[in-house]
């Protein structure tokens, strides 16, 4: 064997050792580049307008185009998916009033790859909150608004926030029937304001609907509406009877034990004379001086004398 023949063989032997030496460590390497997110080389929103020259309308659709791709890949390939924001900031930017961003934006980022967090979900609902600002006319935007923090974001919430954000959808939902949103999507709202105790801004909502609603292509869910609104109506009289009969049961009790109810009622609320008198206390809760006056759930502190 000649010396070229002896180099070559020295020459390959050098590089499978090479390979099997550094392949785990590239293929380490190799593995990390893959699962971390890619680096984001656009400018600040503040500083694109200059960067477009102009075009920000094509800029704002490129983006959004390379966000659903973005999107779209790191599902298909599972890995994480940050950079969300960074997109729709910057689209915002250029146009605010874009209608992709607020259509989808809540889905982006609470499922976003490979989970969305409360975080997310959070500042999917600051970007709906600021489409409704930008764009407060719009009934689809509202009631998409109201559907995400009503059905969607609860989910991802600690149990503390569950019953105020579903409180604020209810109220969004109902606002986007008065926009012109489909009436019947007002019984889900009034459904989860009643539930939230808040049955009379259910009961405005449903009149609102029910008005809404009176052409004959709508009979079905004209009737539909009636028949809650009626039965919500018969629900809030008789809980404020109830809440009326508790006040001045808790008031008797208090004053004159001894006296039947009917008896109570005939004397009328007991005032405390010395702490009534004078034109300003007259307008104190604890001062009134006719049944119809008395605060519901909060009785007056009455002392007879």
């Amino acid at each position: 064997m000649n010396g070229a023949a002896v180099c070559g063989a020295a020459l390959v032997l050098a590089g499978l050792a090479g390979i099997v030496k550094t392949q785990p460590w590239l293929a380490k390497t190799m593995h990390a580049t893959k699962e971390a997110d890619e680096v984001y080389g656009l400018p600040p929103p503040l500083e694109l307008h200059v960067a477009t020259l102009g075009w920000d309308a094509a800029a704002a659709d490129m983006l959004w185009s390379k966000l659903l791709v973005e999107y779209g890949t790191h599902w298909a390939e599972h890995r994480d998916f940050t950079g969300v924001p960074n997109y729709v900031d910057a689209i915002l930017e250029l146009e605010p009033t874009y209608p992709p961003v607020y259509q989808f934006v809540d889905t982006l980022l609470a499922y976003r790859p490979l989970r969305g967090t409360e975080d997310d979900v959070r500042r999917a609902r600051a970007y709906l909150e600021r489409g409704t600002r930008e764009r407060p006319d719009d009934p689809k935007l509202w009631l998409r608004y109201g559907q995400f923090i009503a059905f969607i974001a609860p989910s991802f919430l600690s149990d503390a926030d569950r019953a105020a954000w579903r409180s604020d959808g209810a109220i969004a939902i109902g606002h986007a029937v008065e926009l012109g949103a489909e009436p019947d999507d007002a019984l889900a709202a009034a459904d989860m304001l009643r539930g939230a105790g808040q049955t009379q801004a259910a009961i405005r909502y449903l009149e609102h609907a029910y008005a809404f609603t009176e052409h004959p292509s709508m009979t079905e869910v004209h009737e539909a509406i009636g028949r809650r609104l009626a039965i919500l109506q018969a629900t809030h009289m008789r809980d404020e009877a109830d809440a009326v009969l508790r006040a001045v049961e808790e008031a008797r009790r208090r004053d004159f034990p001894f006296l039947s109810r009917v008896q109570y009622l005939l004397l009328g609320p007991i005032a405390n004379v010395a702490e009534c008198a004078g034109f300003a206390a007259a307008k104190e809760p604890a001062c009134i001086r006719d049944w119809s006056s008395l605060p519901l759930g909060a009785p007056s502190d009455s002392s007879a004398q």
